[in-house]
């Protein structure tokens, strides 16, 4: 998977991740990026000479002989890890694993995770994995993974211990906020085959689709997603729901494709910035944005034009990152759908993947990322601009459980944080909503948050139902005006 001349500056920098925990962006170039800067910015001689010397005191001292690759090894992770909590070396087995994700299929557990304090974090788990269906929560640590206490470790060390041979069992020892106790959970290690997309009529009229993922066939599956519901309605939809939560990201020019379904042509979705004019990209919904093969039929060449046109909501969460804020936020910065749930997570930079040789590479932040209007919502993440917050658990929140970028250390700060992130206003037409909604609000209850929140379209899904009663009302004012006298 060579860059091409002829192709979208997008994959001159390859294809970019935008995960929250092990998001990573594929490049299969490197420039020796180092020596740009070696002219103007010698090298710090007191800080290699202290290097030097550590490193010849380990080599002479330490209770046991040590290999210099090894030495080597764990000094370049901790100096990539030091950076921010998505920077990473990656050895060769991380490097082949990293590849086989963006392809939606690879073995292990199914837990999207991040590092923080020296124990790992859970992001989200991935739907219909052993980890989620054994009850992993976002926001869970993981202290032991069997007998090994997890602080220490690097977090590709935690991830590959995780991993192992299909069938095989693994033990992990989690904290949870609000429990006196560890929760010990033995896991079965299963192939771990995420399905991006799914989608189903809600109701008559109103559809649904869920991306658990942004993967190479994102893109398309939503394209076939929403043919199929129009298809299935029979008409056009009256409204449509894009469920964004616990979708911890993926590839960006997956979300640059999901956004095109329904933003108009050469609409912007999103820029970066970094130091390398590579990094430095405005990115539309121009179809060479998010086409995986040049030259290919866009995606949403046969689909029903009013998709661009018909209500929509997006629902989010704080397991929502990256990717997924990049959708929510290039969709309510053009006001064309509504952001219904609770902040997100708050992962606004880029990383790219850069080979070191044939078998390792760096996972290296290299920009930052900002919504059309300009806004950064690192740390910050999306406000929606309707908060219904998720059932209630045993009278606390369950949002009191999700753990931001906010949280994590090393993390970037944000470059326009004097702005105080999202200053937009809520329009009238959303106040009537919001007005409105109020009377349609049934209460909250522990038994419906018993029940799991994202089975596709549950009835019991609080915060769908929700959305859906945002679309009817959408409807009842588009009615409403229709019907008024012009004045």
């Amino acid at each position: 998977m060579s860059s091409s001349n002829k192709k979208p500056k997008l994959q001159k920098i390859a294809l970019l991740m935008a995960g929250a925990g092990l998001g990573i962006a594929l490049s299969l170039s490197f420039n020796a990026v180092a020596d740009k800067d070696a002219g103007g910015n010698p090298l710090p001689v007191e800080e290699l000479r202290a290097f030097s010397t550590v490193f010849g005191l380990i080599k002479q001292s330490y209770v046991e002989p040590v290999e210099d690759k090894k030495l080597i090894t764990e000094a370049i992770k901790g100096m990539v890890s030091g950076l921010d909590p998505h920077s990473t070396y990656l050895d060769a087995e991380a490097f082949k694993d990293i590849q086989i994700q963006t392809q939606g299929e690879f073995g292990g557990l199914g837990i999207e995770v991040s590092m923080e304090d020296g124990l790992v974090r859970v992001v989200s788990p991935i739907e219909d994995t052993p980890a989620y269906r054994a009850g992993v929560k976002a926001g869970d640590f993981i202290a032991k993974i069997d007998e090994t206490p997890v602080q220490g470790m690097s977090l590709n060390d935690a991830v590959t211990k995780m991993r192992g041979k299909i069938g095989s069992s693994v033990t992990l020892t989690m904290l949870r906020k609000g429990e006196g106790k560890p929760i010990v959970l033995t896991l079965k290690r299963a192939v771990i085959k995420v399905q991006s997309v799914k989608s189903k009529l809600a109701e008559p009229g109103y559809g649904y689709i869920r991306i658990a993922q942004f993967q190479e066939h994102t893109t398309e599956n939503v394209a076939q997603a929403i043919d199929a519901l129009y298809k299935e309605n029979k008409v056009s939809l009256k409204g449509l729901v894009l469920d964004l939560r616990n979708d911890p990201g993926g590839l960006l020019n997956s979300a640059v494709g999901v956004s095109a379904a329904f933003l108009p042509k050469d609409t912007l979705v999103v820029y970066t910035e970094g130091r390398t004019p590579d990094s430095k990209v405005k990115l539309t919904t121009s179809k060479e944005n998010y086409l995986r093969q040049s030259g290919k039929d866009d995606y949403f060449k046969n689909t029903p034009k009013d998709v661009k046109n018909v209500p929509l909501v997006v629902l989010v969460n704080g397991g929502s990152a990256s990717a997924s804020e990049i959708v929510a936020g290039a969709l309510q910065d053009h006001k064309r759908a509504i952001v219904v749930g609770t902040q997100t997570f708050g992962k606004a930079s880029v990383q790219t993947i850069m080979p070191i040789d044939n078998k390792t590479a760096l996972k290296l932040t290299t920009a930052r990322y900002f919504t059309p209007l300009g806004r950064s919502i690192q740390l910050k993440g999306i406000t929606p601009d309707i908060e219904v917050e998720e059932a209630v658990l045993n009278g606390k929140e369950q949002s009191a459980f999700r753990i931001r970028e906010a949280d994590l250390g090393h993390r970037l700060d944000n470059p326009n944080d004097k702005e105080a992130g999202n200053k937009k206003a809520a329009s009238e037409t959303k106040a009537e909503i919001k007005t409105e909604i109020k009377k349609l609000k049934p209460a909250a209850s522990s038994e419906a948050a018993e029940e799991n929140p994202r089975e596709i379209a549950s009835k019991n899904d609080y915060q769908l139902q929700q959305a859906l009663n945002i679309l009817k009302v959408q409807q009842i004012l588009q009615n409403k005006n229709a019907a008024a006298p012009a004045k």
